[in-house]
């Protein structure tokens, strides 16, 4: 889900879970899978996204969706209050719904790993917001994307994206996940979207659940060195045993 100014339709990868039933990684068929292209976006790094403007809607929690294997959909999330969560410090309650589901059409849940919800990405969000030296702008932004959000679905099914349906919801989100397709009248909602899906995406890679699905181990101390494989060694056609003629000469 990395666009150019002038992206080509045939490298576009869907921005939102597919319906159930529908393929969505290409781990089986060799292409590049939408959750492939999130792993290179969230190496972005978080302080990056901050200063970039975003975008969003008043979010909710859900539960992660595995558009693969079930036909279960984003819902709202339970109130911090009945969940024992701390409360939000940026998003109120409505955005806090739209944000936890509109992360969890973007990275859901799938046989590999938990979804955007799962990894605590809306809280990577709201903290990162919250912060004394927030960019205000960014801030803003976001705020304005999830009004824009609320508002097109508003205009088109006089529901809120949270309150709309799994198929009115995707005809929106399918109309501002393409840029180089989008309407001009959608261009705000096209940024709002990109910028969220990157944060998404960072926020995803930067937890313990993304780095199990990167398969990333870190610096890992090897308790012992055996040295040089003999298969490189006979390659390379040297020895330890001429090695050894050359050093410490003293030692003779």
């Amino acid at each position: 889900m990395i666009y150019d100014d002038q992206p080509n339709e045939e490298q576009i990868l869907p921005l939102v879970a597919p319906l159930p039933g529908a393929a969505r990684s290409a781990r089986d068929d060799g292409n590049v899978s939408r959750r492939k292209a999130l792993k290179v976006l969230g190496a972005v790094p978080a302080a990056a996204m901050l200063g970039v403007p975003q975008q969003q809607t008043p979010p909710q929690q859900q539960k992660p969706l595995t558009p693969a294997v079930t036909s279960q959909v984003p819902t709202p999330p339970a109130p911090a209050e009945k969940t024992g969560q701390a409360k939000q410090r940026f998003f109120n309650v409505h955005e806090w719904a739209t944000v936890s589901m509109l992360a969890d059409y973007i990275i859901p849940r799938d046989e590999h790993s938990g979804s955007a919800t799962d990894a605590k990405v809306p809280e990577y969000m709201d903290y990162l917001l919250s912060e004394a030296d927030a960019n205000v702008n960014t801030q803003i932004q976001m705020r304005g994307g999830l009004g824009w959000l609320d508002n097109e679905c508003r205009r088109r099914f006089q529901k809120t994206f949270i309150n709309a349906s799994d198929a009115q919801r995707r005809e929106v989100l399918d109309d501002i996940a393409y840029p180089g397709r989008a309407k001009p009248e959608m261009s705000y909602g096209v940024s709002f979207f990109n910028r969220f899906r990157d944060m998404t995406a960072s926020g995803f890679y930067s937890s313990m659940i993304g780095w199990k699905d990167l398969q990333y181990i870190g610096n890992v101390a090897n308790p012992r060195y055996d040295g040089c494989p003999p298969a490189a060694l006979a390659k390379l056609g040297v020895s330890y045993d001429l090695m050894q003629t050359r050093i410490a000469p003293e030692a003779k």
